[in-house]
């Protein structure tokens, strides 16, 4: 592992008794220290080599969480990864790829993001108090009417990513005519869209990427309630049961496990050691890879409010991943607890095995297409679906006659955020074909995993 903070290294270390134990590092920097150097970004060396992120600040719980979740967003895949706390100060270390599909990426950007949830330089950090949640971010109604095409959502989406806009709803409607009228209802992760500057340049890229078709472009503050949009039909009682069952029925497997690269997966591992270390549970998973499989397991963990001492995700060996933490409960104590070892392995294999979930319905006399995104305890979603579903459609060359998110959907196991596709038959693709269905269907999932 690259050295670690201060003037004394932290780790692992064993004991004459033969058990593995962690050793905190000794030095904390000074108070005073400049926060810009809590994230450093570095290039690779040679060509072809990963960049290495950076994170050296106070702790505070659920930080690997973040630092995954905006990694994610960014449209980075991460290569391994080394971390370690005492529970006053973190370390992180992360080497990265962008995504070959991935839209481009603004490292300064990302620094800067990064940066914002790094708990600050103060005493308050060292106390472990917890720091005021910042105030949400303005809402922004985008609307736009262009001729509509084949890829044409995604095209508008990919804009927004590389501009930093987030999406939080979005209604899009196709008239009879083959007009497109869309809602977006965005945020600013620059906090910048109240400027008129920043909401030229945006309509000025949207309006390039929509063509010569395209008769308006528009950016202004928004109310954004519940009300704000027409609303979302409700899922139908089967399609609700196949999407969000906490067990995998025969029908599920043949939706959400159409490749083989999937069915790899039933054989994942989740192993909870209490031997090897007398003050820490080592929670061992080897899994296939995919996208956002790190930050599937920080997010369960930081659901579970489970703190990690020290942690390695190691480079992909023959399309597997290994990842080893060293985890305890938030009042300091080793998961001794059989119930609880047995709920949280069968937490994360499951959510190892489909993170999302997909699938194609009927909705009436139409074919529709639908995800659902696990939901944080702190009401955020995994980012890049949109992104990443819009792709999958645009590659198939099926069109997109209606689409809606934005929608939560509570169960006994948590809370889900619903994308749903209203998708248009083409010659090529006859929706009532069943092995067409399924083609979507893995077309989609392996976009979203990354496969």
């Amino acid at each position: 592992m690259a050295k670690y903070f201060g003037k004394k290294e932290g780790g692992l270390e064993k004991g004459n008794s033969g058990c593995w134990s962690f050793q905190a590092a000794g030095a904390v920097p000074d108070i005073g220290v400049p926060s810009d150097d809590a994230v450093v970004i570095q290039k690779g060396k040679k060509q072809g080599e990963p960049f290495v992120i950076t994170v050296n600040c106070p702790d505070k719980a659920g930080l690997g969480c973040d630092v995954c979740w905006i990694i994610l967003d960014f449209g980075l895949y991460i290569v391994k990864g080394d971390f370690t706390t005492d529970g006053i100060w973190c370390y992180i270390v992360i080497w990265v790829f962008p995504y070959s599909t991935s839209p481009t990426v603004r490292w300064s950007n990302l620094k800067e993001r990064l940066l914002a949830v790094c708990p600050a330089f103060s005493v308050s950090a060292f106390l472990n108090e917890t720091p005021p949640k910042p105030a949400p971010s303005q809402v922004f109604l985008l609307t736009f009417c262009s001729t509509d095409r084949k890829g044409l959502l995604h095209d508008v989406t990919r804009v927004l990513c590389e501009l930093e806009l987030m999406i939080q709803r979005v209604k899009l409607t196709t008239t009879p005519d083959g007009r497109v009228m869309d809602l977006f209802f965005i945020t600013d992760n620059l906090e910048l869209l109240h400027t008129k500057k920043r909401r030229d340049d945006a309509c000025e890229k949207l309006s390039a990427v929509l063509g010569e078709s395209c008769t308006s472009v528009d950016i202004r503050s928004a109310t954004y309630t519940n009300d704000s949009v027409p609303p979302i039909s409700s899922l139908s009682q089967s399609a609700a049961a196949e999407l969000f069952g906490s067990e995998l029925s025969e029908k599920e497997e043949r939706s959400h496990a159409l490749s083989p690269d999937v069915k790899r997966l039933m054989g994942a591992s989740v192993m909870i050691d209490n031997s090897l270390s007398p003050a820490h549970s080592l929670l061992q998973i080897n899994c296939v890879d995919q996208k956002g499989f790190l930050y599937d397991i920080m997010r369960i963990l930081k659901d579970y409010d489970i703190q990690i001492a020290y942690g390695r995700f190691s480079p992909v060996n023959k399309g597997y991943r290994d990842l080893d933490l060293f985890i305890h409960q938030r009042d300091g104590l080793k998961i001794l607890s059989v119930e609880k070892q047995d709920e949280l392995i069968s937490r994360l294999k499951l959510e190892m095995l489909h993170p999302l979930r997909v699938i194609i319905t009927n909705r009436g006399p139409d074919t529709e297409l639908v995800i659902a995104n696990p939901v944080e305890l702190s009401g955020r979603g995994r980012p890049m679906v949109f992104y990443d579903a819009t792709l999958a459609l645009k590659v198939l060359g099926i069109c997109v006659f209606s689409a809606e998110i934005g929608r939560r959907h509570s169960t006994d196991k948590g809370e889900w955020e619903v994308y749903r596709f209203l998708l248009e038959e083409t010659s090529k693709y006859k929706l009532g074909s069943m092995v067409v269905r399924n083609q979507i269907v893995d077309k989609v999932r392996r976009t979203l995993m990354g496969w």
